[in-house]
């Protein structure tokens, strides 16, 4: 009976332990819906966790028991975001492997971080857009953030392990460059020459140029074929970092 009853126990702690973590789950869901809510209508800027609480139905306190300050609750939006856009780099990543067009891959790779900015432009403000002010980003977010730029290093290594890269001319490159690039092989454990990441790092930077000038509005009236135009210097992006 001792037995019995201390295993009935057990199941109960475990039962009851797991009802909470669904309930905190579920609270937690709710509360990033709702910051994100007001994300969209106001800004991260002006983003108020006694807003968001009021909006539950919630009182301040309970609120701070998951988020004690509004820079956590940024910081988890954050994370969220380029966790998402990242997934959906890789997912387009995985789709492309083994084909042997590495331009192709890259685009692929590129068109999706666009799908998913274009379907998600409020949260694509948040970790593209002006910075939020008195918010400092910490390094939880690093990690998270550098998921789409290794997507991209993915499909350059691919094709540099085959032959199919041409670098560019190492020469060409200035010294504090070199050290900066020299620093991220080193960071990331590649084997790219510098001179191929250092030219990854400006197409990283131009996809995303790219990526917010459609959706800040910058292209009205300038450019109307989105998609095209995108897909087309996507590529040619892919091309300048020496694939094809």
């Amino acid at each position: 009976m001792g037995r019995r009853s201390e295993r009935w126990q057990t199941g109960r702690m475990t039962a009851i332990r797991g009802a909470r973590e669904r309930a905190r789950a579920e609270v937690t869901a709710a509360i990033k819906e709702e910051a994100r809510r007001q994300l969209a209508d106001q800004g991260a800027a002006k983003l108020s966790l006694r807003a968001v609480a009021r909006e539950l139905g919630m009182v301040s306190s309970a609120l701070y028991r998951y988020y004690p300050s509004r820079d956590e609750l940024l910081t988890a939006l954050i994370v969220d975001a380029y966790d998402a856009i990242g997934a959906a780099a890789e997912a387009a990543l995985a789709a492309t492997r083994g084909d042997d067009d590495p331009v192709a891959r890259w685009t692929a790779v590129c068109r999706a971080a666009r799908a998913w900015a274009l379907a998600h432009p409020h949260e694509y403000a948040l970790i593209y857009g002006s910075p939020v002010p008195g918010y400092s980003a910490p390094q939880a977010t690093v990690a998270p953030a550098s998921r789409v730029a290794l997507a991209l290093i993915a499909v350059v290594r691919d094709a540099y392990a085959a032959g199919a890269l041409r670098v560019p001319e190492e020469a060409e490159l200035p010294e504090g460059v070199r050290a900066d690039i020299t620093a991220l092989a080193d960071t990331l454990g590649t084997e790219l020459p510098a001179a191929a990441l250092a030219a990854l790092a400006a197409a990283w930077a131009q996809l995303f140029g790219l990526l917010s000038f459609e959706l800040f509005g910058q292209f009205q009236g300038v450019v109307e074929a989105r998609e095209e135009f995108f897909t087309h210097t996507a590529a040619a992006l892919g091309r300048h970092v020496g694939l094809g």
